[in-house]
This record gives structure tokens, C-alpha cells and sequence, in this order.
């Protein structure tokens, strides 16, 4: 039997009717069009489709929307703003961190819930963050140094944001 549902998709309240046993995952990607959530294993074991609900990385494959109403719910295609892209998604692009790019956004937004609790992590805790996310394509190196490019950008923005021009007339922020 449908249900319907009233979720927070993105920073926009969005109404579906759903079966009771579809899946997040399944919602975003075959009701809402938000196709940057991968489908991959479909056991919470690969991390591909993580998305973020109240801040935190969930595996949309094992939850139910159901769950989710009254919270907010990010996706990829939340990442960028007023057209520009999140300094995750901008450091990922100018390293070559994304070979085939389909675990990309489950890595991106894991990232981005470790950068918004722990804004300087050594490479240790990226490591530890992503420990659920697989990548098949790559040696995760780059992917190690492009969450490392984002913090320091993120936090020379924060810097800048603070003092006025600060690093970013000194040339040390932002770089976009």
C-alpha cells in the first residue's frame, strides 16, 4: 500500500507516494530524478549510496523514507550552491580524484559530514571517515588529498569571512 510521504530533499520540502517498502534510495532516484545517488551493492556494504540526513552519512539502500520525514535530507545535487560548486566537488575535480566518478558522490558527501564535525582531519581520520565508501578505481590517494585541499580551502574561506579580506588577499583562499 502507498504512503505519502512529505520529505526535505535538498532544502526543499518535496511530497511522494510511495510503496512502505521502497527504499530511500529508491525514492530519490525514481520519484525525485536525483539519479547522483548510486545504486551498488543494495547491502550497506559499499557506501556508494550514501547520502546525508540531518548532517549525517546513511545508507539510502537500508533506510525507509518514512524515516526521514522532519529531517534533512542532502544529496549530491544539494552539494553545489548559487551555482558554484562545494569546495569538495571543486578539489575532487582539479586533483583527478573521480576516475569512473560512480562512488563519487557517497565519498563527496561522507567528506563533507567529516569536514563540517571536524573542519582540520588529519589524514588518519579522512581515512577512517571513508572507510565505508569502495572505490574500485582508484589507490584512494587522491582522494585522501583532495578532502585534505578542501578543508584548507574551507578553512582559509572561514578565515577570510572573518578578518575581512584576510587570506583571500593575501592569495592564500579560495582559489577559485
Amino acid at each position: 500500500m502507498p504512503e505519502f510521504l512529505t520529505l526535505r530533499v535538498n532544502g526543499e520540502p518535496v511530497q511522494v507516494i510511495a510503496p512502505v517498502h521502497k527504499t530511500l534510495l529508491e525514492v530519490l532516484r525514481e520519484d525525485l530524478g536525483l539519479t547522483g545517488t548510486k545504486h551498488g551493492c543494495e547491502l550497506g556494504e559499499c557506501g556508494t549510496c550514501t547520502v546525508l540526513v540531518d548532517g549525517e552519512p546513511v545508507l539510502s539502500c537500508l533506510v525507509l523514507p518514512v524515516e526521514c520525514q522532519g529531517q534533512e535530507i542532502l544529496t549530491v545535487e544539494g552539494l553545489a550552491a548559487s551555482g558554484r560548486l562545494h569546495p569538495l566537488q571543486q578539489a575532487f575535480a582539479e586533483l583527478g580524484a573521480a576516475q569512473c566518478g560512480y562512488c563519487i558522490p557517497g565519498i563527496l558527501l561522507t567528506s563533507k559530514a567529516l569536514l563540517d564535525a571536524s573542519p582540520q582531519p588529519t589524514r588518519d581520520e579522512i581515512r577512517e571517515a571513508l572507510a565505508g565508501n569502495l572505490c574500485r578505481c582508484t589507490g584512494y590517494t587522491k582522494i585522501l588529498e583532495a578532502v585534505e585541499l578542501a578543508a584548507l580551502r574551507m578553512a582559509g574561506e572561514e578565515r577570510a569571512a572573518a578578518g575581512g579580506l584576510g587570506a583571500r588577499a593575501a592569495g592564500q583562499g579560495g582559489g577559485r
